[in-house]
């Protein structure tokens, strides 16, 4: 809905030092509308968000990106940040075909980290010097969503391809 593209972007500009144009909410919204999600209130206000969208490199495996994660303050430590990590997971495996996810985060920022590393299970993949406007760097990190899936009897897109890779790292593991 409109409005909560308007409710998303004052949670961003309250929560977050990296915001965006509506138009940037629009793109998303309007390309992967299966991907993003709110959290409401009990009085229908969004509290958060996740706001994700599928990469597009045809070398690489399908898999996603988390754009932007926010939670309010008075909002935060009740699980609402995982569960909209989680939801957009299974939405990019069951109609994706996601393999897995990336995101950006600030090095600074050690709740976020703590969720991701932690409850998320993401690993960090590399540094990205400079990668903010402000010139601090960023933790590249992915979540395996094979993994995860099939821990959570989550139904991928196309169940052939989404495991091929998978089983035959493991024949390797052996």
């Amino acid at each position: 809905r409109t409005e909560d593209l308007m409710n998303i972007q004052h949670c961003n500009l309250l929560c977050l030092p990296e915001n965006y144009q509506m138009k940037y909410y629009m793109y998303h919204g309007l390309s992967w509308p299966q991907l993003s999600y709110v959290a409401e209130d009990e009085k229908g206000r969004i509290v958060g968000y996740v706001l994700a969208k599928m990469e597009e490199e045809a070398e690489d495996d399908p898999h996603g990106h988390i754009t932007s994660l926010a939670v309010k303050r008075s909002h935060r430590r009740l699980g609402l940040a995982q569960k909209l990590m989680d939801q957009t997971a299974q939405a990019m495996v069951e109609t994706f075909n996601a393999k897995y996810v990336s995101l950006h985060v600030r090095k600074s920022n050690r709740a976020a980290l703590n969720l991701y590393t932690q409850a998320l299970r993401f690993q960090i993949n590399e540094i990205e010097p400079k990668y903010y406007a402000d010139g601090e760097d960023a933790y590249a990190m992915k979540r395996d969503l094979v993994v995860w899936s099939k821990q959570q009897d989550i139904q991928p897109a196309d169940p052939t391809t989404f495991f091929r890779g998978a089983t035959q790292e493991n024949e390797k593991k052996k």
